[in-house]
């Protein structure tokens, strides 16, 4: 694809509230929100913090957004609530990557979400899970949770234990459809299919592995030993990959990443992968425009 219009217009979001045990305040500056963005350009950007080069762009973590709640501690990987980062609006259709750590009995209260795909990755403790549809769930490390907030549904996160934090990501991605049926699904994975090969955690398909969402979107994990190489092969073409290092050091694309780092590439058909170090990444495929 062309580098034109690369960042599309996100959605306005809404705020939410803080919950502790005994009180609930409520956070300023709307914590859980999308400012309205305007469209912008992709060819004049200035290039400050982010590498953007032909077909790759470079997000090291120190580059990140960064929000200190106190209670929340959360990296933004592009624009969010006060976060406003114009090289930093999207990738295609990911709009979200939040990299969360919540204190114990802490949480956000009751809040409403409409027309996007919200994925849940917990990476440590647990995350209790209430909404509108009736489902209540305790998420933890090696699960995946996923919400279809279409036409419409509330929801409260929270973590379920007062005595430590709990860590996860919050992605997400703009639907293929808006005002669908608000669904909620969550899943257990094997660790153990992704230990030196890419495990599918999410596809557009219900009857494929990992969950599915109103996207052709796939996402995959992977667990790497020292110097085992791979590569991943672009399912749809037009998508591009973006990659978040969960932890140690990997090469892709000739381009060497550390932690929390991430990377996307886009005109591409296959991206080739190097564990500089024993790591582990998820890969997101996503379509690169809306």
């Amino acid at each position: 694809m062309n580098r034109k219009d690369f960042f599309k217009k996100a959605f306005l979001g809404i705020g939410i509230l803080a919950t502790s045990p005994s009180s609930a305040k409520i956070i300023d500056n709307n914590i859980d929100e999308l400012k309205k963005l305007e469209v912008i350009g992709f060819n004049h950007l200035p290039n400050t913090q982010s590498n953007i080069m032909t077909n790759t762009i470079l997000h090291k973590a120190a580059s990140r957004g960064n929000a200190n709640h106190g209670w929340l501690q959360s990296y933004h990987s592009f624009s969010f609530a006060n976060y406003h980062n114009p090289e930093r609006m999207h990738f295609g259709v990911l709009r979200v990557l939040n990299d969360d750590t919540v204190a114990g009995g802490m949480g956000f209260s009751k809040h409403p979400h409409d027309n996007m795909e919200i994925i849940s990755i917990p990476l440590e403790g647990d995350l209790e899970h209430k909404d509108s549809m009736g489902n209540v769930a305790i998420i933890k490390n090696g699960d995946i949770q996923v919400m279809s907030a279409g036409s419409g549904l509330a929801h409260s996160e929270k973590n379920k234990n007062h005595d430590a934090p709990v860590k996860f990501l919050q992605i997400w991605i703009y639907p293929k459809e808006k005002n669908v049926t608000p669904r909620y699904d969550q899943i257990t994975l094997n660790a153990n299919d992704r230990h030196n090969k890419l495990q599918q955690i999410l596809s557009p398909n219900s009857d494929d592995e990992g969950v599915w969402i109103h996207q052709d979107a796939w996402f995959h994990l992977g667990k790497f030993d020292k110097n085992i190489e791979t590569s991943y092969q672009i399912k749809k073409e037009g998508n591009g990959l973006y990659v978040f290092v969960l932890s140690g050091e990997v090469n892709i694309e000739n381009q060497n990443l550390e932690p929390r780092d991430g990377f996307g590439v886009w005109d591409t058909k296959e991206v080739k992968i190097k564990a500089n170090t024993e790591t582990e990444i998820l890969l997101m495929e996503v379509p690169m425009s809306i």
